[in-house]
């Protein structure tokens, strides 16, 4: 141990808060105090962890008795964790399509003291916590792991009015747009002259510490898309009957689409990470199973500030797609007919059983009654325009694509460059770059997924790929 004990050192024993907390500020001062007296420092150890569950059994301690009038304070009854006496109901859609761990993250999720209902989404895999595909209902409080590392990861897909023979037509312009309008990776970025503008950056960006430190990374990333499984791409959309869709009826028929993937970028995971950090700390009671399930009340300042934060990440991320299309459409000059887009990373105050609950949907599309939202495959595979049912069971909410069967680990080990250019080609795909770990063998099958969401959405549009741009897989494997 080092000769001074750090913050994490005493959140990890048990102390509760962050180091400016008036519990945290008093372990530092004894624990310090003690160690540089010559006090073995796992004695101090054992002592927090022990006054953390019983602070009153310490209270007269010669050297830990000011940490405990601190605890006294503020959790007179210690940090002994007390979870939902029965664990919450929920709901899978799918299951048998979803691997053990994400049902048991599912379950560990409904243990929590503030929840009220969960839901299972026929694509979910582990995530952090809450599996991705999850759903959760809470009271009062906000669970930043149940919202995702990326905030407000959001879909949109424009209808454009032009004939989709222009994908045959106008191929070299569709292809120099991808390149020359989109930025992709994990440090993906628009610099001097070429730096994207939109309202969003003249908000308040001092709703948090943390937008406010991260707002010039965030106007540099502004319109860029990222890594991962984030992509823009040209289809065909095919539209059975006829469909009001953003307030404008779109024929059947084949039509040009430009469809994009991608969230709050480099912001919006400093936000997660940070509010997740802290939801941890406040929580040093919780069983390490559940850790990354910690929440944030909504009537503290920690919980009012993440809540903020959230809702600008959203509006970034929908401005980021704005800029997307925008830029595309206008460099090709080709108008938009009309839009849909979705979050599905984000937390909702909506109606649970009578009463206002917080609804996480981690990697999960919001599917009230009649509303519409995208629901995409994979880079060779069908994406769908969808409208809610309405499911209550679901919390009105259903998958999110088509959910990974592969690990990227496992992508990179497995899958053969070759098998996956055979498949796009068959598929009448053209692949501008992406990495072997986004082939659509690492993911499950979207029309099994859609088969078994049907009381959950209907679907009105389907979108095939025809050009599909994704992060590059030089230097995505490099540091794996």
């Amino acid at each position: 141990m080092a000769a001074n004990v750090k913050v994490s050192q005493l959140q990890e024993w048990g102390l509760p808060g962050t180091s400016t907390d008036p519990i945290i500020r008093a372990g530092m001062k004894a624990a310090n105090s003690a160690i540089a007296q010559g006090v073995d420092p796992g004695t101090i150890e054992e002592g927090i962890k022990t006054l953390a569950r019983n602070p009153a059994s310490m209270k007269d301690d010669p050297i830990l008795g000011p940490v405990a009038e601190a605890m006294l304070a503020e959790h007179p009854d210690g940090l002994n964790w007390v979870e939902r006496p029965t664990p919450a109901p929920w709901t899978g859609w799918g299951e048998d399509q979803v691997d053990a761990p994400a049902i048991g993250q599912m379950r560990n999720a409904c243990r929590l003291p503030g929840a009220i209902r969960g839901a299972m989404m026929p694509d979910a895999h582990v995530g952090y916590g809450l599996p991705i595909g999850g759903v959760l209902a809470v009271r009062d409080a906000v669970v930043p792991y149940a919202v995702g590392v990326d905030i407000a990861c959001r879909m949109r897909l424009s209808i454009l009015d032009a004939p989709v023979s222009g994908l045959m037509d106008r191929r070299d312009d569709l292809r120099r747009v991808l390149e020359e309008q989109t930025s992709f990776g994990v440090g993906a970025c628009f610099k001097g002259e070429a730096r994207r503008t939109h309202p969003v950056m003249d908000e308040d960006w001092s709703v948090g510490p943390v937008t406010a430190r991260m707002k010039d990374k965030a106007w540099s990333q502004l319109g860029s898309s990222g890594g991962g499984n984030h992509f823009v791409e040209f289809g065909e959309l095919e539209v059975p009957a006829p469909v009001g869709i953003g307030g404008v009826l779109v024929p059947a028929g084949t039509h040009l689409a430009l469809l994009s993937h991608s969230g709050s970028r480099g912001s919006g995971e400093t936000v997660a990470s940070h509010y997740s950090e802290m939801a941890k700390a406040l929580h040093p009671e919780m069983p390490r199973d559940l850790i990354h399930l910690a929440w944030l009340d909504l009537g503290s300042d920690e919980g009012q500030e993440y809540w903020r934060s959230m809702e600008l990440m959203g509006r970034y991320s929908s401005a980021n797609h704005e800029l997307i299309h925008g830029r595309i459409l206008a460099a090709l000059g080709i108008a938009p007919l009309t839009h849909v887009e979705n979050h599905h990373n984000f937390a909702w105050r909506e109606i649970v059983d009578g009463a206002e609950a917080i609804v996480h949907r981690k990697g999960a599309t919001p599917a009230a009654e009649g509303i519409l939202g995208v629901v995409p495959g994979s880079m060779g595979d069908p994406g769908f325009i969808v409208r809610g049912l309405g499911n209550d069971a679901s919390l009105r909410s259903c998958a999110h694509g088509a959910g990974r069967r592969m690990s990227r680990g496992e992508a990179f080990r497995n899958i053969d460059r070759e098998e996956v250019r055979r498949y796009l080609s068959d598929k009448g795909v053209e692949l501008l770059s992406a990495g072997v770990d986004e082939a659509p063998m690492a993911y499950k099958d979207i029309e099994t997924v859609m088969a078994s969401q049907k009381d959950l959405v209907d679907i009105v549009a389907t979108f095939r790929p025809r050009i599909v741009k994704m992060a590059p897989d030089e230097g995505r494997q490099r540091r794996r």
